[in-house]
């Protein structure tokens, strides 16, 4: 998150032949990675589909980290350790956040989220999750890493790990190890899915939150580390997305104004 002024967000921008953006425009929005807690990263989330609903954003695609590293609790889940509310890591306290979609914990360290603000498709609610996973899968496949569809039935909500268990709107490699757990959100016509990918996370960070049993290294074919992975991944990915959508990804920072209404949601 930077403290410098970015310029005003506004349709027109985007848009320069309407006054409105149209569920169905060529032209998405395209949020730079964001570094920040998990408190605001859902607020951001929140505004987003709260504008688009509005029709005063057009469909967006955005990045983000958790700083501190943090639980993000499914909508519903009123069930965990009490212990999640005093963790620490490496001197800092893991925040616990409530998402906006439902689903079950997930540990955000060493990962990079995804998250989709769109309107307009049709079909059930899987076949709302597969065509918009099929930029993930596109993307990560660029980097010679191949997913595919979990089969995890409804036990899963029986596990409070999200990536205890891989559902059909989850993508895993080929041993099976779950690397992207994705979530959604409907309103009326809008839908948002976001989602963790398991970049680097840490064993022992794991076991402590989830238990000893459940941690399945991530093992990606992959040189880069740290930001330079996150930094290749977001390009990946970006491309492939604006080949799936069929759509122009337009990069436009969230602006001050943008920031102000954002806080609100925080407090």
């Amino acid at each position: 998150m930077s403290s410098e002024e970015s310029p005003v967000f506004s349709p027109s921008a985007l848009f320069p032949d309407s006054h409105s953006p149209t569920p169905d425009s060529r032209i998405w929005r395209l949020i730079p990675h964001i570094e920040a807690p998990g408190k605001i990263q859902m607020a951001i989330d929140r505004y987003l589909v709260e504008q688009h609903q509005l029709g005063l954003m057009p469909a967006t695609l955005r990045f983000y980290s958790w700083s501190p590293p943090a639980i993000s609790l499914g909508y519903n889940q009123h069930q965990y350790p009490d212990r999640w509310q005093n963790l620490m890591w490496n001197g800092e306290a893991i925040d616990l956040v409530r998402r906006l979609t439902g689903g079950r914990a997930v540990l955000h360290q060493g990962d990079l989220t995804y998250a989709v603000v769109m309107s307009g498709l049709s079909g059930s609610r899987i076949q709302a999750y597969q065509q918009i996973c099929e930029f993930l899968i596109q993307g990560w496949r660029s980097l010679g890493i191949q997913l595919y569809y979990g089969t995890a039935g409804r036990g899963y909500i029986h596990n409070p790990n999200c990536f205890g268990t891989a559902t059909g709107a989850d993508l895993i490699l080929d041993d099976g190890t779950k690397l992207i757990g994705s979530a959604q959100l409907r309103r009326g016509s809008v839908i948002l899915q976001h989602g963790s990918m398991r970049l680097e996370p840490d064993e022992e960070l794991f076991a402590r939150v989830f238990g000893t049993d459940v941690f399945a290294p991530v093992k990606l074919p992959l040189e880069r580390r740290g930001k330079d992975l996150i930094q290749l991944v977001i390009n990946a990915l970006v491309a492939a997305a604006e080949a799936c959508f069929h759509v122009e990804l337009v990069a436009h920072p969230l602006s001050q104004q943008e920031w102000e209404k954002i806080y609100l949601y925080c407090d």
